[in-house]
């Protein structure tokens, strides 16, 4: 079986860890306009379809089989809303990704975009930006085409594998989003930075599938010492998100 990003991270600890990170900022001046990990989709000043009746939950049909579910509050002003992309750990599915942050997002009032990796974990967590990347422009398009969203309320996050990614999209697209959650992350994927996004990072310290030590006690001091703000929660448990985890990270990422 070939040996992931992730499962490297987890048998060599924070040697890797912290090569990873730095590789985020020493190839600011090597950018491949191929595989950069950056994204166009930008908002509009209005959603063309933003006074059509919508329903709370729907799959976006961009790609048959693996695709992406688009969850609205169901309770709103009319206002632009904050838009939450939440990004699933390896081998899961944007349904399963958007059932840890669906109630508590729903709460704060925060739309969630949950998509589908166009293979079984995402791409970059194996090699290079690519078709993930394509794929997240192409639904976050659709939904600044339909949807009223905060330009100044759009967040990135994700769940083991997915939160590695968020990281290091987060980065690499800071002048897009402007908050970044990980939930248990593992490393971060070299790429050009952007922007300064802040950063929520949480992690069980029983984690046994990337523990605490090896992974955010050195991806959070790092992003600290590059000058990032990062709200850092440590919980008693093991490779998850707790509802109350979850609960104040969606309420952090609907701030103004």
């Amino acid at each position: 079986m070939p040996i992931t990003r992730r499962r490297f991270c987890a048998a060599t600890g924070s040697a890797f860890a912290s090569l990873a990170f730095s590789d985020a900022y020493a190839m600011q001046g090597e950018p491949s306009p191929a595989s950069d990990g950056r994204l166009t989709a930008r908002p509009r000043s209005r959603a063309a379809n933003a006074n059509a009746a919508q329903d709370n939950r729907r799959v976006l049909g961009l790609e048959n089989g693996r695709d992406a579910i688009l969850q609205l509050p169901t309770k709103t002003t009319g206002e632009a809303l904050p838009l939450f992309i939440m990004l699933h750990g390896a081998g899961g599915s944007g349904e399963g990704a958007l059932r840890r942050v669906a109630a508590a997002a729903d709460e704060a009032g925060v739309a969630v975009l949950a998509p589908d990796s166009r293979d079984k974990t995402w791409d970059a967590i194996r090699g290079t930006f690519g078709g993930d990347v394509a794929f997240l422009d192409r639904a976050l398009a659709k939904v600044f085409e339909t949807v009223p969203v905060d330009a100044a309320r759009i967040s990135v996050g994700g769940f083991s594998d997915g939160a590695s990614y968020a990281l290091s999209l987060g980065l690499i697209n800071g002048d897009l989003f402007r908050r970044v959650v990980a939930f248990s992350p593992g490393f971060v994927v070299g790429g050009r930075a952007h922007g300064k996004p802040g950063f929520f990072v949480s992690h069980g310290k029983a984690d046994q599938v990337l523990p605490i030590d090896r992974c955010s006690y050195i991806i959070v001091p790092l992003l600290q010492l590059r000058g990032y703000q990062v709200t850092f929660k440590e919980f008693e448990g093991g490779h998850q998100v707790p509802p109350d985890i979850a609960g104040e990270a969606m309420r952090w990422v609907a701030k103004t």
